[in-house]
């Protein structure tokens, strides 16, 4: 690649990553939302369920957009002050791996619906908000999720979700604590690699 060439693609990332700073949460909870909606109704073999497409709409649609280590950090919990930055490095991709596939096996639910995102109430200067919505299905009870959110060097990051109350993140923790209390924090990455070894060996369905 030629320096001119080279220095086209530095500002172009560079710009791309700025106008993703610039979106408030809410704006980026509606535009990622929105985006996985709207790939769901175009794609008839994600809504049919394929594994693979799924996995890849969530790598390419959500995840930049999730703060892993954040995550990573609350379902851990006290094990993580334990830990090495090596098995922390190990923590954040495994239990990013794990999320990664119950985001993909989730993800057809979402066929049908449609999303209410709620005005988020927040001051300037505020780092951590929390951005409601409702997810209305048909004929049903709309689904009340709530996203936690970080402002980072890279823009406002999901750190946590919550449907009808229950953490996503959190409902992990007393299991991962248990588990690092017996078997220590390299313990609890190997049972998180046993657990991501059929994802990342199965098929598409």
């Amino acid at each position: 690649m030629s320096r001119v060439l080279q220095v086209i693609a530095f500002w172009a990332i560079f710009v791309l990553a700025a106008a993703a700073q610039e979106l408030g949460p809410e704006d980026l909870v509606k535009k990622v939302t929105q985006e996985v909606l709207d790939a769901i109704k175009s794609d008839k073999q994600l809504a049919a369920g394929d594994k693979r497409r799924a996995i890849k709409l969530a790598e390419e649609k959500v995840l930049p957009h999730v703060d892993f280590e954040e995550a990573t950090r609350l379902a851990v919990g006290r094990g993580w002050a334990q830990a090495t930055p090596e098995q922390r490095k190990k923590l954040v991709t495994e239990f990013r791996n794990m999320l990664v596939r119950t985001y993909s096996n989730a993800i057809t639910a979402y066929e049908g619906q449609t999303m209410k995102v709620m005005p988020v109430r927040m001051n300037p200067g505020d780092t951590d908000v929390t951005v409601h919505n409702q997810f209305i299905r048909p004929g049903g009870k709309p689904v009340l999720l709530d996203y936690s959110m970080r402002k980072t060097d890279s823009g406002w990051k999901i750190y946590d979700i919550v449907v009808e109350g229950v953490s996503l993140v959190l409902t992990y923790r007393s299991e991962f604590d248990a588990v690092v209390k017996q078997e220590g924090i390299d313990g609890l990455i190997k049972r998180l690699a046993q657990k991501n070894t059929p994802a990342a060996a199965g098929g598409s369905k």
